[in-house]
């Protein structure tokens, strides 16, 4: 193993306690590939066969709502995986996995993930303590969209996003580090590509956000925290 490919197993969350000789036992379990942009990386309803660790670009979750529109559960961010819950239980991918941009992954087969977990057992405590968190972050996501307006729904995927994926600028603004259309938020937050526009054009002109080599750029979180909350 290239020390490079070391360095890129310690930054996994997951592997983040194991030293490097435990590194170099799980390494050859693990494989490199490549997504285009817009590339499928499994199908709703696929086996669960694989399991993936993101390492470049990032990748939504999707699911189709009744009348066909893409609906985005999840960004995936690296280091994070997916596909997990799936793979640990055994049932059916329950979303689809697309890379937004060009990506690179990790991915370990089932049986394999399942060898790791029993020769590591913290592993499985990781992953669990993850899964857990994204459990809780869906919930709060489906409570939104049921309850909160556009606006205030809006607000929070863009702190939420910041939070994740956030890099703070010399001026204490907030760069969001992943490149999303009007139509991703639309699809994220569960309304129309032309109410998502109206609202960002809002956020802009009241100067709580803008827009930097195709990124966001929050400049007044306290301005969405406040809208978040109301």
């Amino acid at each position: 193993m290239t020390s490079d490919r070391l360095e890129d197993l310690k930054k996994i969350p997951i592997f983040s306690f194991l030293n490097d000789e435990e590194l170099k036992e799980i390494q050859s379990y693990l494989i490199r590939e490549r997504f285009k942009k817009k590339e499928e990386i499994f199908s709703e309803g696929d086996h669960p066969e694989w399991f993936y660790i993101l390492l470049n670009g990032t990748v939504k979750i999707t699911k189709l709502s009744y009348d066909g529109k893409e609906i985005i559960i999840e960004l995936i961010s690296p280091p994070d995986f997916f596909g997990g819950l799936a793979v640990l239980k055994g049932f059916p991918y329950p979303a689809n996995a697309i890379a937004m941009e060009d990506a690179e992954v990790l991915r370990v087969s089932r049986h394999d993930i399942l060898m790791i977990i029993d020769r590591f057992p913290n592993v499985m405590h990781n992953i669990t303590l993850n899964l857990g968190d994204r459990i809780r972050e869906f919930h709060d996501t489906l409570k939104n969209i049921a309850l909160q307006k556009v606006e205030s729904r809006i607000a929070s995927l863009l702190l939420k996003l910041a939070d994740k994926s956030g890099l703070k600028s010399k001026q204490e603004e907030v760069v969001i580090d992943i490149k999303l259309t009007k139509q991703d938020i639309a699809e994220m937050v569960g309304t129309t590509v032309e109410t998502a526009i109206r609202v960002m054009s809002k956020f802009k002109k009241s100067g709580y956000i803008s827009e930097k080599n195709g990124r966001f750029v929050i400049k007044k979180p306290e301005a969405l925290q406040f809208l978040f909350g109301k």
